[in-house]
């Protein structure tokens, strides 16, 4: 009695003996200051750390890699060229970086035909991107492969599942970054196609050079067609190469003329009986009867 932590440890000549008991403790817990600290919350395991230091180091040679490909092929990059010339980059890995690169607004993507193509985005461009929600980048998108053709409100609503009232908020925002254009079509004034800013419309859209503000310009047709049987008579015998040559030398038309524009004009003369059409054979043997 009164030797707590003691034990008898033998009885000699009716005497107790006493020596310290130690305590009954796992071993685990021996000389440590603080038992409690053995429950503490486990250590990240280092080998962890390097795996995923290295994952973020293969996404970011991936990425640098697309990126410098786009940089040698301002113009795009189909993706099975990008695909030969990265080939070292297994799948998986180009495709995180470019789904990464697509996110961040650092690369576009389109389809030319069939073919889906890679482009780089230019800081400028980059800047007009900042601030978009994804609903803003998928109308953009679906604009964009409509090319120079445009795309209805309507078929934009069925691509894109959204509705009517956020795309016509979307197409405010995108149009005040100048990033698309509404365009009227010439064969149905009543509507509007969105294709992006910097592109021409078809002549499917704007009629072609015989319209002017969506309006058939009779006038500027009539001028044209006085001009070529003018020419044509004054010289007697021309080309089609050489009446085209005189309409851009001359400069009568405000936008630029190709053959097909020009064949067109000289036809109407034809069927008028202004002037009169034969081939370079039939030439060659009215020569010889001479």
């Amino acid at each position: 009695p009164g030797h707590r932590g003691a034990i008898p440890s033998s009885n000699v000549g009716g005497r107790v003996r006493y020596e310290h008991r130690v305590a009954d403790v796992p071993l685990a817990l021996r000389g440590r200051a603080n038992p409690s600290s053995c429950f503490t919350e486990p250590r990240p395991s280092r080998r962890r750390k390097g795996r995923h230091r290295s994952l973020a180091g293969k996404s970011a040679m991936a990425e640098a890699a697309i990126l410098e490909q786009c940089r040698l092929h301002p113009e795009g990059i189909p993706d099975q060229d990008l695909a030969q010339k990265i080939s070292h980059i297994p799948v998986n890995d180009r495709a995180q970086a470019i789904n990464s690169l697509l996110s961040s607004r650092k690369l576009q993507i389109y389809k030319d035909g069939d073919t889906i193509v890679y482009k780089l985005v230019m800081q400028e461009e980059a800047v007009k991107f900042r601030g978009l929600a994804s609903e803003d980048l998928l109308v953009y998108q679906i604009i964009q492969q409509s090319g120079n053709s445009g795309i209805w409100t309507k078929e934009l609503k069925q691509r894109s599942n959204l509705p009517q009232a956020q795309i016509t908020k979307i197409f405010k925002s995108l149009e005040a970054r100048k990033l698309i254009k509404a365009v009227k079509s010439v064969s149905q004034q009543n509507r509007k196609v969105y294709m992006l800013y910097e592109l021409e419309p078809s002549r499917e859209i704007t009629g072609g050079a015989w319209y002017t503000e969506h309006e058939y310009d009779a006038e500027f047709i009539n001028v044209l067609r006085e001009q070529c049987e003018k020419f044509i008579v004054g010289q007697g015998m021309v080309t089609l190469d050489q009446v085209s040559d005189f309409v851009k030398k001359t400069k009568l038309s405000h936008v630029e003329l190709g053959k097909e524009e020009v064949l067109q004009i000289v036809n109407t003369l034809v069927y008028d009986g202004k002037v009169d059409q034969f081939d370079e054979h039939e030439k060659g043997e009215g020569d010889a009867d001479d």
